[in-house]
Parts: C-alpha cells; structure tokens; sequence
C-alpha cells in the first residue's frame, strides 16, 4: 500500500505543481491560467490519481475488493504526500522570488478595495488586515500549514468519493 501511496501521490502533486508553476510563470496574474479557478481544477484533475490509486490497489493487490476505510486511508496517504511536494516546491519558488507573491496579493486587494470606493475607515481596515497576513505569511509555521490546506481539503473530498464508490465491486470491476 505505501508504494501505491507514493508513486500516485508523486504524480498527483508533481502533475499540480508543474502544471501551477507553467501557469504562474507563463501568464500575467490577471489571466485564468493564474488564477484559483484554474489552480483548484488543476488540483482536481491531478488528484484524480487518488481513484486510480485505490481502484489499482483493489484490484491488483486485494482481488477486486476493498472496504471504506483502508480505501480512505489510502486516499489521505495519497493526498499528504501530493501536499508534501506541493508546499515544498511552494516553498522552493517563494524563496528563489523573495516571496514576491504575498506582497502581490495584498497590494492587489488594497488596490481591489481602493477601486470599489468603499470609505477610509473600511479601507484602513483592508490595509490592516493585510499587513497582518503579509506578517504571518512571513512565518513558516503559519505560511506551511496554509500552503498545505490549499490543495489537501480536495484530496480529502475526493479520496471520501473514492473510498466510497471503490468499496463496491460492481463499480469498475477487476477485468479479469
């Protein structure tokens, strides 16, 4: 089961990885392609290795057969390690770019804020409360965990659904 777990979770978190950093670097930051939509269906995509990471336990190494939990199990494994690699490479990128991409996203809400007029007191607020984040972000034990929760809550859901439907034999069945 672990070999399983970290050869999908390798793929599953390279695949996102690359496929963001491509994104980031090829695009300017008002594009899709830079953008959390894209980033979040990237990561469901790439996580889809969690389903064919049980389904090819199941029917490889149980004959066909496996029940909620060790499928679930296998499904987390699956989605840490994809993690793992996720903040580490995260992690590798804000440090060669000087951690540009905070003081880029809080200097594009204030400016967001700014734009919608929305009063000096509601924009002081803004400000404060981006100056906060720019502050914790600039701690690793903030900063890593955050990075980690962006793409694991979507390994969790997915390896849930996979656990489930892969429970049942019937459901893409061993050929045989």
């Amino acid at each position: 089961m672990l070999r399983i777990a970290l050869v999908y979770g390798i793929i599953s978190g390279t695949v996102t990885i690359v496929t963001m950093m491509l994104g980031i670097l090829t695009n300017d930051s008002g594009s899709f392609f830079s953008g959390e939509v894209f980033g979040y269906l990237v990561m469901l995509i790439a996580l889809s290795m969690i389903f064919i990471g049980i389904k090819r336990y199941r029917d490889t190494e149980l004959g066909g057969v496996i029940k909620f939990l060790p499928a679930l199990g296998l499904g987390l494994s699956i989605a840490a390690i994809a993690g793992v690699i996720y903040v580490a490479v995260w992690e590798i990128y804000s440090y060669n770019t000087n951690y540009a991409f905070i003081r880029e996203y809080t200097a594009g809400v204030i400016e967001s804020a700014k734009a919608k007029d929305i009063g000096q007191s509601e924009l002081q607020r803004v400000v404060a409360e981006m100056e906060g984040l720019s502050d914790s972000y600039a701690k690793p034990y903030f900063r890593l965990p955050m990075t980690f929760l962006e793409i694991f809550p979507v390994g969790l859901i997915i390896a849930i659904i996979s656990a489930a439907l892969l429970q049942n034999p019937k459901i893409l069945p061993a050929r045989q």
